[in-house]
């Protein structure tokens, strides 16, 4: 009986299951907006969005100066990929520009770790085809 270990070959690493970094992108849109930017934003994958709702704190003499009538905002955080941040932004920055009274501003955080494999999994959208090796 041959007590010697056997090397096994690495297999190559799969692009699509590798780790992927997480930014949280923040959002600062008319109250009147949310919704419709938080549909658009699921478009790009996102599995965890929340909006709270926000004051803007400039007077109302700049406010109309710069015309912005309202006040009332939204700020949405979304959990996004790294990945497809610039993708993401720049679809923002479009609407932005195009939608009427549709103004808003938008950038992100890096996250640097998350607790827990399956939470992860969530964030990033990331779905296993592998199922877990189980004891017999």
């Amino acid at each position: 009986m041959d007590l010697t270990k056997t090397k096994r070959k690495k297999a190559a690493p799969n692009p699509a299951e590798s780790v992927r970094k997480l930014k949280v992108l923040v959002t600062v849109v008319n109250r009147n907006k949310a919704e419709f930017f938080m549909d658009f934003l699921s478009g790009f994958e996102v599995n965890f969005q929340t909006a709270v709702f926000a004051q803007g704190t400039a007077r109302s003499e700049m406010l109309y100066m710069l015309g912005l009538e309202d006040s009332d905002k939204s700020v949405i955080f979304s959990v996004i990929r790294e990945d497809r941040a610039q993708e993401i932004l720049q679809g923002l920055e479009d609407k932005f520009n195009t939608i009427r009274k549709g103004k808003g501003i938008a950038f992100t955080i890096p996250i640097s770790s998350v607790i827990g494999v399956a939470i992860y999994r969530f964030l990033s959208n990331h779905t296993s085809t592998q199922s877990p090796k189980t004891k017999e």
